[in-house]
Formats: C-alpha cells, structure tokens, sequence
C-alpha cells in the first residue's frame, strides 16, 4: 500500500468528525476565551479548519517559517461563522488530497523543514510531518470541543459517545 493511501484514509476518517465540530461552533464569538493565556475561540476554530490544508503545504513546499524575520506570521484569516468554518475545510481537505493525488512515496521520504523567524525547529521525512498533522488536528480539535463545552454547545461524538450523543 502506498503512503498516500493511508493518507487518505485518514482524510476519509478524520474530515466528518472535524466538520461536526466545527458546525457547532457558536458564531461570532471569535474573541472568546477559557483563560487569558488561552488561544482565541476564532484562532482555534480556524486552526481546526485549515490544518488538513497544511498536508498540501508539507507536500508543496519545502518549509514553512511560521514568524518568518521581517515579514508577516503565517496563518489564515479567522473565520467567524461555523459556515465559513466548515467551507474552509472542506476547502482545505480538497487541497489536502490534490497534493496527495500529485505526489508520490519517494517523494514524502524526502525531508521538510518548519522554521520559527528563520530557525530550523523541526526537520523531518514528508510522510512523518504529514502522520504528525493528524495528531496535531486531534489535539487542537479536542481543545475546541472544550471551547464548545464552556460555549454550552452539544459536543460531537468523535471517537466514542459524549454526554451530547452517548451511543
């Protein structure tokens, strides 16, 4: 089996949990937060959204600097309704598996590198960024559904029951 495939399966997976996470989003409460040293309600949710894009990056580009030394920090404009939510990932799964239609094994063992203000901080094969995304959007989707918790949003069932939707 070639590594794009279980790339994709893992799209196939993960893509219908994140969308009912993030249709439960409340609108317009881009600024709210749990504690001050948290990340915005709009950052996170957008963060959900977009990172499935980032397997396209990861396939496309051979770094990304984050804080790049005089220029602007990475990241997506934040959306603030969960339709624009769920619109930009589905926008971003789509570039997701373009990249990965377009690529191949031997290339996703080549290396990558991700930068913070023009210093190396992580550098790894493709293929092992990409398996780390996943872990990456779990995490980040389980402090949103905290988020919608502390919103009295229902929290989605994602890998097992919620006290919203038990089994």
């Amino acid at each position: 089996m070639k590594l794009t495939d279980l790339f994709l399966a893992d799209l196939d997976r993960e893509a219908p949990i994140t969308r009912r996470s993030l249709e439960r989003v409340p609108d317009h409460k881009t600024d709210w937060k749990p504690h001050e040293k948290s990340m915005p309600l709009g950052y996170l949710s957008t963060l959900v959204a977009t990172l499935p894009g980032w397997i396209a990056l990861i396939v496309n580009q051979d770094e990304l600097d984050l804080q790049p030394p005089g220029g602007k920090a990475a990241g997506p404009p934040v959306r603030t309704t969960s339709s624009e939510l769920v619109a930009a990932l589905d926008e971003s799964v789509a570039k997701a598996r373009e990249a990965l239609a377009s690529t191949s094994d031997e290339h996703l063992m080549t290396t990558w590198r991700l930068l913070v203000g023009g210093k190396v901080v992580s550098e790894q094969p493709r293929h092992v960024v990409i398996r780390d995304s996943f872990g990456h959007l779990a995490h980040h989707r389980g402090q949103l559904t905290v988020y919608l918790r502390l919103n009295g949003a229902h929290v989605p069932s994602i890998y097992g029951p919620t006290a919203d939707e038990p089994f």
